[in-house]
């Protein structure tokens, strides 16, 4: 009898040392959730955030996969993203154009699913990152709206088991899906403060700062930095002829299409008055003068609709300045200034030769 009493006192023990571990790991997963919860509410703007999602959660939480699903229709996040100019930076964020993707993913439930990774099903959350063996897709709501997804993945089989810690999961999306909303809302703000209000474009703000950090880019890399300036010709007739109205309309129709031929990374500003620049990155005078061509036939081959059955023929002046470095000496500090000046003659040239048309400048520099 003593021996069974001794064996039961040892099986207590061995049970009461596991609840107790299991409790410092529960305590310590929850100590290491709150700090995490904190990084994501304090994140010092949306860059911080996603670096907080993606890289954070796989170092605190030990995984070896992160990704983000985001639904972006309007390409409206990685436009911002661009203008941050972090466009390229976040392999791991996988952009959607409508919610029905990842809604029929979580079916009517709208709840975290976990379990083993299936290539069919979770390719596509999964594919900029390391294919893992069990994930978790967590849905990211806000005012019952699907914004997008936290995908976790790790190496382990049973990592994520069907069922488990759901309540955790869901609590840890609700906070991110906050703190994302939060921090593009942010930058929406930010964004108004530096865009035209007429045309929805840039303004000159924004792209002269945006200038600054190209050319320190252009140092930084090496890759050639091309400025369009853009200027509508007889812009004053069609104000003197039509009214301010039309020519608002010019405006804003104007921007749209200069800006339907360019990239994201690139940057779109109205400079003044009819007057535009666009700063294409990475780009070489032979490709930026395609683009301008692109943008001078986009104007000219297609009248202005001014209701009923009138119309109006525009055309556009571009002129042209590409800067590179060979990355040996340091580019002057008003380099920038000299590459929109050269622009800004050439556009001279362009109407002194019969308008319509794209000059190159005459002067290559950096």
């Amino acid at each position: 009898m003593h021996h069974d009493v001794l064996k039961e006192n040892k099986e207590l023990r061995r049970k009461m040392t596991a609840v107790m571990a299991n409790a410092r790991h529960n305590e310590e997963r929850l100590r290491r959730f709150h700090e995490q919860e904190l990084n994501l509410l304090s994140a010092n703007g949306l860059v911080d955030l996603l670096r907080t999602v993606l890289v954070g959660h796989r170092q605190v939480f030990g995984l070896e996969s992160v990704t983000l699903g985001v639904i972006d229709g309007e390409y409206d996040i990685q436009r911002l993203l661009a203008d941050l100019g972090c466009d390229d930076s976040f392999p791991e964020i996988v952009f959607f154009e409508s919610g029905g993707e990842l809604a029929a993913f979580f079916a009517d439930a709208q709840v975290p699913r976990l379990g083993g990774f299936r290539e069919a099903m979770h390719g596509a959350l999964f594919a900029p990152v390391t294919v893992p063996a069990s994930v978790a897709v967590i849905p990211l709501r806000r005012h019952g709206r699907l914004i997008g997804s936290l995908n976790l993945g790790s190496v382990e089989d049973g990592r994520f088991i069907a069922g488990s810690a759901t309540h955790f999961l869901e609590r840890l999306g609700a906070v991110v899906a906050v703190a994302l909303e939060n921090a593009i809302n942010q930058e929406r703000l930010k964004h108004i403060g530096l865009t035209d209000a007429l045309t929805g474009v840039h303004n000159r703000r924004y792209f002269d700062r945006r200038l600054l950090e190209e050319v320190e880019r252009v140092q930084r890399d090496g890759e050639p930095l091309s400025c369009l300036f853009l200027d509508i010709d007889h812009f004053k007739r069609i104000n003197d002829n039509y009214g301010h109205q039309v020519g608002d309309r010019v405006l804003q129709e104007v921007a749209a299409r200069i800006k339907a031929q360019l990239r994201l990374s690139d940057a779109l500003g109205r400079y003044g008055g009819e007057e535009f620049a666009a700063l294409l990155v990475h780009t070489d005078t032979e490709q930026a003068r395609e683009i301008a061509e692109r943008i001078r036939m986009s104007i000219a081959d297609e009248p202005f609709l001014l209701g009923g059955a009138h119309h109006l023929v525009l055309t556009l002046s571009v002129g042209l300045a590409t800067l590179h470095s060979s990355g040996a000496e340091p580019l002057g500090e008003r380099v920038g200034e000299q590459l929109v000046g050269l622009a800004d003659a050439a556009v001279y040239r362009a109407k002194e030769g019969g308008r319509n048309r794209v000059e190159q400048a005459t002067e290559s520099f950096g």
